[in-house]
């Protein structure tokens, strides 16, 4: 019997983007080198929407991942032209701004698409109202699937998030097209667990992996989950491109950012000590036997604030007597601090020198001085000319990395 036969025809869902900033060509090799009905993309991490927030500080319209609209720009219309969905949280801090501009993208390029937005994760015009901090610069619920796979059953070809959690973008599409409801908490946490092992993009397919000597890791193809109506799913990837889909491979993926046998989620928490991962054959991993029990009762929210001003400054000290030079510079960099110290002072030294070194970058150790304060005066110009002004009357062989 082919596995999954027996759960009637597999939706396929590839993933292009596991961050902001992942590889550009993946959306079109996705499409191009083999079938889908749904492609992903995951562009969004804590830190990624303090990098929104601010783009959106210098323009309103701004706060999605303009990388996304460049892609579509070469890739909407194949896109459309094979019948292939999209699926992405490109849309950020600005879901409704990042679908305009799709939309004025498709007429420009006269392409026919339907695009939908989902909202309601924003809750900074709500601060007060929960109680939130002052001052922040974004706050976000993370939002589950539901609002995905209605705006894929009202027949939207592309479909734009903003704070959902990474695996909704696999579950949405699975739950539209099977027709699952929120009470089919079995069936929603084996998609959950298929979403969670797609949404770190080539991390599934060998990106990372500890074993990386025993695969071709040099340019992993993006994954691709075959799901299946009881929820079972088949982790594969594109024939022809490189890296691996193995039990340990998925099984690395599956234990990134978890915590516990139960992970949790806006429409079930899937227990991962449930599940079964066979191998099916080259690059074929099957994974079944998840069990779901509800949700919890409140939603993660994430919230980003200005945390000050950081600096850095590296001494590269070369040669003989490397402690005694690191003391040196604590000392003449102290004295400098006197007058305005920051409110955090971190050194590190890191011996990467090595004795009788053939290069001088061998002979080298690094002293890294951060600093931070709620003042940027306190830790700009103040501290990065304190250290280029020991040039001259430093330790032998002063230099900086920048």
């Amino acid at each position: 019997m082919i596995d999954g036969a027996a759960a009637g025809p597999a939706l396929r869902i590839g993933n292009a983007s596991g961050f902001y900033g992942d590889r550009f060509t993946a959306l079109r090799e996705m499409l191009e080198d083999g079938p889908l009905d749904v492609l992903t993309g995951d562009y969004l991490a804590e830190l990624t929407m303090a990098l929104l927030a601010v783009n959106r500080l210098k323009d309103p319209a701004f706060g999605y991942a303009r990388t996304f609209l460049r892609q579509m720009e070469d890739c909407l219309g194949l896109a459309v032209e094979r019948g292939v969905s999209i699926v992405t949280n490109a849309g950020g801090l600005n879901p409704a701004s990042l679908a305009d501009e799709l939309r004025k993208l498709a007429a420009r390029l006269g392409i026919e698409v339907r695009v939908a937005h989902v909202e309601g994760d924003d809750l900074l015009g709500r601060s007060a109202e929960l109680g939130l901090p002052a001052g922040l610069l974004a706050a976000h619920a993370y939002l589950g699937a539901f609002g995905i796979a209605e705006a894929l059953r009202a027949g939207a070809n592309v479909v734009v998030t903003g704070r959902v959690t990474d695996a909704s973008l696999v579950v949405g599409p699975a739950a539209a097209h099977f027709g699952w409801t929120r009470d089919d908490l079995d069936l929603l946490a084996k998609a959950t667990v298929a979403g969670h092992v797609l949404e770190c993009g080539a991390q599934a397919t060998g990106g990372n992996f500890s074993f990386f000597t025993e695969i071709d890791a040099r340019r992993p193809g993006f994954p691709v989950a075959e799901l299946y109506e009881d929820g079972s799913s088949v982790i594969t990837k594109h024939p022809g491109t490189g890296g691996a889909v193995t039990v340990e491979t998925v099984t690395a993926q599956l234990l990134y950012e978890t915590e516990g046998a139960r992970y949790a989620g806006p429409d079930v928490t899937a227990r991962l000590d449930t599940i079964r991962l066979s191998q099916q054959g080259p690059d074929r991993v099957r994974i079944d036997g998840v069990l779901g029990e509800p949700p919890p009762p409140t939603l993660k929210v994430g919230l980003n604030r200005q945390g000050g001003f950081r600096n850095e400054v590296v001494f590269v000290l070369t040669g003989l007597d490397v402690e005694a030079k690191a003391v040196l510079v604590r000392e003449q960099m102290e004295a400098a601090f006197a007058r305005r110290r920051p409110a955090e002072v971190r050194w590190t030294l890191a011996r990467t020198d090595h004795a009788d070194a053939a290069v001088q970058e061998e002979a080298s150790a690094s002293l890294r001085l951060v600093v931070r304060d709620a003042d940027a005066r306190t830790v700009g110009r103040a501290v990065s000319d304190a250290a280029v002004q020991l040039a001259l009357a430093g330790y032998p062989g002063f230099h900086l990395t920048a």
